[in-house]
C-alpha cells in the first residue's frame, strides 16, 4: 500500500474519538500551541492527516503520553472502544514509594 492510499483521519478527530481529550476544540489547542509530536516531529496543525502507524508523543494531566495508531475509528465510542484504537508505548509510572504491603507490622 503507498502512502496516498494509506487511510487518514484529521489528528484533531482521531486525539478525539481515541478519548484522549473531551472536545475536538481542546485536541485543536493543544496541537496549535505546540505540544504534541507526530513521528517525533513537532506539529501545530489541528488538520495534519495521520493513520495506522503513526506514533504520537504528547504531555497530558502531568503525564507524557507515547501513542501508536492501530485504527481511525468510525466514532467517539465507549472507553473499550476507543483503546483498542492505539497501542500505549509510554512506560508504565513506577509504583509508588510507600509501606511494604506484605511486610510484617511491628
Amino acid at each position: 500500500m503507498t502512502d496516498e492510499a494509506r487511510p487518514t483521519i484529521r489528528l484533531d478527530k482521531w486525539l478525539f474519538q481515541a478519548r484522549f481529550l473531551k472536545s475536538r476544540g481542546l485536541a485543536a489547542d493543544l496541537i496549535a500551541e505546540g505540544r504534541l509530536r507526530v513521528n517525533g516531529q513537532p506539529t501545530d496543525k489541528p488538520a495534519r492527516a495521520v493513520g495506522p502507524g503513526d506514533v504520537l508523543t504528547f504531555a497530558l494531566h502531568g503525564r507524557v503520553r507515547v501513542v501508536r495508531i492501530l485504527d481511525l475509528g468510525e466514532r467517539r465510542g465507549p472507553a473499550a472502544e476507543a483503546q483498542a484504537l492505539y497501542e500505549d508505548l509510554a512506560p508504565r509510572d513506577p509504583p509508588a514509594a510507600g509501606p511494604d504491603p506484605v511486610a510484617p507490622s511491628a
